[in-house]
This record gives structure tokens, sequence and C-alpha cells, in this order.
């Protein structure tokens, strides 16, 4: 039994075309914000996960072996 479990293709393409709108619906108002950057950065948070692992570990495993 996995510890994580990997969404279905269908739920990984919603999410990212979600992203994608919101994205770009919020990106007139987003234009003049402050806090711009941490919005996009948690759009891209969301568009990252493709499993129930967070995505900072995920992230974290994948480039462990470029610093030994």
């Amino acid at each position: 039994m996995a510890m994580y479990q990997h969404y279905p293709f269908h739920k990984i393409i919603l999410r990212r075309a979600a992203v994608v709108a919101i994205g770009l619906l919020a990106l007139p108002v987003m234009l003049f914000r402050q806090d711009r950057a941490r919005f996009y950065s948690y759009l891209h948070r969301i568009w990252s996960k493709t499993s129930t692992k967070p995505v900072w570990m995920a992230q974290s495993e994948g480039i462990g072996s470029d610093f030994y």
C-alpha cells in the first residue's frame, strides 16, 4: 500500500485548466497588487500537484541527487 496516491489523469488536467482560467481572469487585477507573486506561487503549487504527496516533498526528492 502506497503512502501517497497519484491523482487520476483527468483530475490533473482539470486542475491545470482551472489554474490557467483563474490566472487569466485574475491577471488584470493582479497587475496592480503588491502580493501578486504570492498568488501566482500558489497557482504554481496547484499546477504542480499530481498526488497527495506535498509539493515541497516531491520537488525535494526530485533534486536530491543534484547536490551530491
